[in-house]
């Protein structure tokens, strides 16, 4: 990696390994002193096999299931892996044409005995730590595989296992990429989790195994960001009409008599309930906190729907019981930029359209507290 001219060191060492441990082991006996050997190897190309094809039978079952479990896998195991190595080469993984690629593959393999094919992660280590760049470097690997086959698999019977094994793993260890993990480990600690999970799974149990647990754990942390989306509570930037979250703006301060809140994803069946529960607990909290008790009630509660693409009957359920919640506390409902099929679903519902008024949707929250502000003052002046 250092010296780039010396590629041919790193190409052929794999080469030289299984040449000169075979002579050893032959040379020696070692395979009657415990040392694992390969041994007989068939000679000859596979047979061919289209004559085997039958779509009847007790075993139909059997097979179409066999077929679609090893399919999955090995498109998720050429996927993956295709993209580990694009990663490292900074190229582009197109996964469509990589499913038709390992479709056609498989397709064509069956008609002459072949094992289920895909990007196999330990050949792919080892062509890559070879110094294969090139789609070339599978059209030579096929012929000198089919010349192995006709005419060299004896010279492979004393080849030991230990070798083979040592190729593959001295092939991986030169994708393992600490400072990476080390990247991830600062940006998001559950990432890291996976990436652990993947990688032991992969060395421990099986490439197979290792990529179920990392989706697993995966599509967990997908549930858990759907069914508990993030919220947070607005606080105005002093001397402009920017509202930002203020846990991350400490100069934000809050505006008596409003409680401003932003949703950041879509509302569903699966969050409406968490939704409802969270405003209400933020509702029922705000006159008890120090900095709010002593200056206003809250009079209108406003939510920023910038962020919420979409929403289904839940959703729409969820403002409707939320402006009961708020009128009971005395206070206005309120929604700021709700997008297109936000606003087009809460119009198409009769019972919410008392929602949806002109003076319950403002475009920013910055027009919507002013607005709103006046309101009050406005209020307040005809009481007195």
């Amino acid at each position: 990696m250092r010296n780039p001219k010396l590629f041919w060191v790193s190409a052929g060492a794999p080469l030289v390994s299984v040449i000169l441990s075979t002579i050893l082991v032959f040379a020696f006996k070692a395979e009657n002193h415990g040392i694992s050997v390969i041994g007989k190897l068939q000679e000859g190309l596979n047979p061919p096999s289209w004559n085997m094809l039958h779509f009847h039978g007790s075993n139909l079952g059997l097979v179409v299931k066999t077929g679609l479990v090893t399919g999955i896998i090995s498109l998720t195991e050429g996927i993956a892996v295709g993209r580990t190595f694009a990663a490292l080469k900074n190229y582009q993984v197109d996964g469509n044409k990589e499913m038709m690629a390992i479709g056609l593959m498989n397709v064509i393999g069956s008609a002459t005995s072949c094992y289920v094919t895909t990007g196999a992660f330990s050949r792919s280590a080892v062509n890559h730590n070879a110094g294969a760049k090139t789609a070339v470097s599978n059209v030579v690997m096929s012929v000198t595989v089919m010349v192995t086959l006709l005419f060299l698999m004896p010279l492979f019977q004393y080849t030991p296992n230990v070798v083979l094994g040592a190729i593959i793993v001295t092939a991986v260890i030169g994708l393992i990429d600490l400072p990476a993990a080390c990247q991830i480990w600062k940006i998001d600690k559950f990432d890291f989790v996976v990436m652990l999970c993947a990688f032991f799974g992969v060395v421990f149990i099986s490439v197979q195994n290792g990529l179920a647990i990392a989706v697993a754990i995966s599509i967990f942390k997908i549930l858990l960001q759907v069914t508990r989306p993030k919220t947070m509570i607005l606080g105005n930037i002093p001397g402009t009409d920017i509202f930002r979250n203020l846990h991350h703006y400490k100069d934000a301060t809050r505006i008596p008599g409003f409680l401003i809140l932003s949703i950041e994803a879509p509302i569903n069946f699966a969050n409406a309930t968490y939704l409802k529960e969270r405003i209400q607990r933020w509702i029922n909290e705000y006159e008890t906190e120090e900095d709010i008790k002593q200056q206003s009630s809250i009079h209108f509660l406003i939510l920023d729907l910038s962020a919420v693409s979409a929403i289904d009957t839940s959703g729409v359920s969820l403002f409707k019981d939320l402006k009961k919640a708020v009128e009971t506390k005395g206070a206005e409902l309120v929604l700021v930029n709700p997008v297109g099929e936000v606003l087009e679903k809460l119009l198409r519902a009769d019972d919410a359209r008392d929602i949806t008024g002109p003076d319950t949707l403002y475009l920013t929250v910055g027009e919507a507290v002013a607005a709103l502000s006046s309101t009050m003052k406005g209020q307040s002046s005809s009481h007195v």
